[in-house]
């Protein structure tokens, strides 16, 4: 088939190129004309997984190309994917839908014949409508210009595995059996003929779907980290408390992660997002655990500030931090909502001179912290610190041998914000080891 992609950033740069992996012609289409030259050069401007050698891959044969201009993307295809994005509205919790009509409204008058605009960006209930109405008033093709719904479920670090081996295909259609569901099915053919459970619905369920999944997993995120409040209180483990809820098959292990809690630009914007169009519809009493979740995770980042004036007598003025991680996850560069680096952003407040470390994120934590310090080398970074946090779990961290770090730090006091590193082999190498959760 040939197709297009609205949106070039991370979720549809991914997209165009995980379809033309799945053998289809793309076009990718971008306002921002630098991100497009750097897409067209085979490389994507900000860090996913493989992504470099797919775009690299399938844009040297052709397959795959990128442009700044919908007229190009109209005449190119009649299956349009949406792939924009919907950031979080600046001071409010709702979704800023800006970028969705804007392209909606852009594309329209180019749309000659029958097409299907099938929209990837999350969204709230009642936007497939609006998309709709805007297309069709718009468009010359009028009523051939069908809409769909196709939520995207990708983790960061695990984009392209999740797009091309998803665990669930949804499609959302204004009514069953149309051409926009023939269409979606035959560009996902080879997803579909694989196994993977695909569910046709309503677009109303389509449009919940991301959202209600994101504050779901944010839900058993802060869950088992409200345990752990508990467990900081009675001396219990937390970890092993984890492991023996995890193998009760209604429970699973996946995803209970006690530590400093989630971040990122999908789960702080859809939990409260999702909060938000639930108090719209007048189900605002459905939401009250959604937001004790958010609180939970917010009150994480407070417990290690916590304990890390505690470790230092009490007094963080002038006391040199080390914080291993910017990223607000490992194998990605994306900084949005990092718990990492707003723990290191309050411990400055507090009057520590912080320097933060990350394999990928360095560049953009630079640009929005510029008041902290940075170095590439973890190891280096440890020189002269009082205090060492460790809150993005990079496996390169966990790889340090910490006897290579004691001589370097001027105390060894370890704070692990994500429980991953090995306490025994710390204590061994003579830091004083403390996580969240643990005794």
């Amino acid at each position: 088939m040939k197709l297009t992609v609205i949106g070039c950033g991370y979720l549809g740069a991914t997209h165009a190129a995980c379809m033309a992996e799945l053998g289809h012609e793309v076009l990718g289409m971008d306002c921002d004309m630098d991100k497009v030259h750097i897409l067209n050069s085979g490389k994507a401007p900000f860090f996913e997984r493989d992504l470099d050698d797919l775009l690299a891959k399938h844009t040297a044969t052709g397959r795959l190309k990128f442009t700044a201009s919908y007229a190009e993307a109209a005449h190119f295809a009649n299956l349009h994917f949406i792939g924009v994005g919907t950031p979080q509205t600046p001071g409010e919790d709702t979704y800023d839908l800006t970028h969705l009509f804007s392209a909606a409204r852009q594309l329209a008058p180019r749309l000659t014949g029958p097409a299907v605009i099938a929209v990837k960006s999350t969204v709230p209930i009642g936007t497939a409508p609006h998309v709709a109405e805007i297309l069709r008033a718009h468009a010359p093709a009028g009523d051939q210009v069908e809409v769909a719904w196709n939520p995207e479920f990708l983790r960061e670090s695990f984009a392209i595995e999740d797009t091309l081996h998803p665990d669930r295909l949804v499609l959302g259609f204004q009514k069953e059996h149309t051409w926009a569901e023939t269409m979606l099915r035959q560009c996902f053919e080879k997803i579909i003929e694989s196994g993977t459970p695909t569910i046709a619905t309503d677009w109303a369920t389509a449009e919940l779907a991301k959202g209600a999944a994101n504050s779901f997993l944010a839900t058993k995120i802060s869950f088992i980290n409200a345990m752990a409040e508990i467990c900081e209180t009675s001396d219990a483990d937390v970890h092993q408390l984890a492991e023996i809820l995890g193998h009760d098959p209604r429970i699973g292990r996946r995803g209970m992660r006690p530590g400093l809690g989630f971040g990122g630009g999908c789960l702080p914007k859809d939990i409260r997002g999702f909060i938000t169009q639930a108090a719209a519809l007048g189900a605002e009493a459905a939401t009250g655990i959604l937001r004790e979740a958010d609180a939970v995770n917010h009150r994480r980042r407070e417990a290690i500030t916590d304990l890390a004036r505690e470790q230092l007598d009490g007094n963080l003025m002038g006391k040199r931090i080390t914080v291993w991680g910017a990223a607000f996850k490992p194998n990605t560069d994306d900084i949005r909502d990092s718990p990492a680096l707003a723990v290191a952003q309050k411990l400055h407040e507090l009057g520590a001179q912080v320097t933060v470390t990350d394999p990928k994120a360095l560049d953009n934590a630079r640009k929005t912290h510029p008041e902290l310090d940075y170095i590439d080398d973890p190891i280096a970074a440890v020189q002269d610190a009082d205090l060492l946090l460790h809150l993005t779990e990079w496996a390169e961290f966990r790889h340090i041998d910490p006897h290579r770090l004691a001589h370097r730090a001027a105390q060894t006091l370890l704070i692990d914000g994500r429980g991953t590193l090995n306490p025994d082999t710390w204590r061994e190498a003579g830091w004083t080891y403390r996580t969240l959760g643990r005794p």
